[in-house]
């Protein structure tokens, strides 16, 4: 049987539909001489869609038993259905000019149907073009919806085809940046939010996307975003902008996404009683010299962090630096790690091929930074931490730090970005709905020096008595960060 969550199966019900159609019809003047929904599913869409008495209609679905309820479903000879994959199916021939591209592709990522092993995946391409980590880590772990939305536009290219595609909020956001970043000409985007969970049942922020090509060139308008139930009245104008806002220009610090490892049970460990355990209850006694403090996206809930129950053990000190050395020097934990090595075999991710046995990821210098200021990307409130011990804490891959070697800097550095104008700031530049609102590449847009300027040695002392803190700033700290950043010195 064909699985509703191997293929991101979301049917559309037919009464939203229709009223997605009416809408088009009503609302945004939609007359198209030609109607395609790829991965049609059962053809709801396509049956709404005959209200625009198009010339004809197209329906693209790789399930057999969708594809026969479809053709019976919408019984009409301007139908004409093709049993395919969407990722492997010939876009060049679609009829662009005046046509109609609606649909709800499949909600969900290739990472997730990667570990069902599904066979309905996109060929592995770096489809956006991404560089360097971004190629290999989270920026590449791509909303399969998105990428058909992507394939789809770059076919019709030039022409003044319309979309108007059910996804998630995030998924239309991304695919408006990436209007703008390819400079496409389109003439419109705007987002018309609904209730996935009444719709779909399903726990996600998610929107009508409709988009309206054209073929003369035409400078990127903004994203409008609206309520599909209230059209007509503005909820927020998204322009993706590259360098606009009161503190964004460029970070001189080095913004670092924590450890990535894939092997927690292994190679994370809890303190309980003076003893260590992993993920398997096992005591674990090995070199310490290999263990360091761990700080986790759930622990940063103070912005002092110094006293930690969780423990990872760091096999290298930096990316692709061989671990066989461990054997000759850390015996115990070369033994240990052995002992479990099937656990790291089964790693998926492709930042593991061809690296050394006992590999982690995202690690150098600045792992080993003595203080760290640390937020985590999950939370809507981005309270940024101050975290430190007799050894260095590292962060998992749900965080980003910057690392500093003085207390006192990094404590500074805490303060700034705690206080209440950078966090109004970032909270009102970012999408709280997001997976991760805040990311490497929104922090590393934070510019320390038009912060200091806004900020005064007053506001930091208020920040410091909000957050709960004893008095540790004092002028001369305030002065000697300031002075570091004007020398630009050489920062994590």
């Amino acid at each position: 049987m064909i699985g509703k969550r191997e293929f991101g199966d979301y049917q559309t019900p037919l009464n939203f539909a229709v009223k997605v159609c009416n809408f088009l019809k009503t609302e945004r003047n939609v007359k198209p001489a030609t109607v395609l929904e790829p991965t049609c599913g059962v053809g709801n869409f396509l049956r709404a869609a005959l209200t625009f008495n198009a010339e004809k209609y197209y329906g693209i679905e790789i399930n057999p038993v969708h594809c026969a309820t479809c053709a019976e479903a919408v019984n009409d000879t301007r139908l004409e259905l093709i049993c395919a994959n969407i990722f492997k199916h010939d876009l060049s021939r679609l009829p662009k000019d005046n046509l109609l591209v609606i649909g709800n592709p499949p909600w969900a990522n290739n990472e997730t149907l990667s570990k069902l092993n599904s066979a309905n995946l996109p060929p592995k391409s770096n489809f956006k073009r991404l560089k360097g980590l971004d190629a290999l880590t989270g920026a590449s772990n791509f909303d399969i919806c998105e990428y058909i939305l992507l394939n789809l536009l770059n076919a019709c290219r030039g022409s003044d085809a319309i979309f108007a595609m059910l996804c998630k909020t995030s998924t239309a956001r991304n695919v408006y940046k990436e209007l703008r970043r390819a400079e496409f000409n389109f003439a419109c985007c705007e987002l018309f939010e609904f209730d996935a969970a009444k719709i779909f049942g399903v726990s996600a922020n998610a929107c009508l996307l409709f988009i309206r090509l054209m073929k003369e060139d035409n400078p990127p308008p903004p994203c409008k975003i609206y309520s599909l139930d209230a059209p007509h009245k503005l909820k927020k104008i998204f322009t993706a902008a590259d360098s606009t806002g009161e503190f964004f220009g460029k970070s001189c610090f080095e913004w670092r996404q924590g450890l990535k490892h894939d092997c927690a049970r292994v190679l994370e460990l809890t303190l309980a009683d003076g003893v260590l355990r992993n993920g398997f209850g096992e005591v674990v006694d090995i070199e310490s010299e290999l263990i360091f403090p761990l700080i986790k996206s759930s622990r940063i809930k103070t912005s002092l962090l110094n006293e930690f129950t969780k423990y990872l053990i760091v096999t290298q000190r930096r990316v692709s630096e061989d671990t066989a050395h461990i054997e000759s020097n850390y015996p115990k934990a070369w033994s240990y790690l052995n002992r479990h090595v099937e656990h790291f075999a089964r790693r998926r991710s492709s930042v593991w091929r061809g690296k050394p046995k006992f590999s982690v990821f995202g690690i150098g210098d600045y792992s080993f930074a003595k203080y760290k200021v640390i937020v985590s990307g999950f939370y809507k409130t981005p309270l940024f931490a101050l975290a430190y011990s007799s050894k260095p804490v590292m962060a998992d891959d749900t965080t980003y730090f910057i690392g500093f070697e003085t207390y006192d800097a990094a404590y500074t550095a805490m303060l700034l970005l705690n206080s209440e104008r950078v966090q109004s700031f970032l909270t009102g530049n970012v999408f709280l709905d997001a997976k991760r609102p805040y990311t490497k590449k929104i922090l590393a847009r934070l510019d320390f020096g038009k912060i200091i300027d806004a900020l005064s040695f007053e506001d930091l002392k208020q920040t410091e008595r909000r957050l709960g803190l004893e008095g540790h700033l004092t002028p001369a700290i305030l002065e000697k960060f300031t002075a570091s950043l004007e020398s630009q010195p050489t920062l994590f």
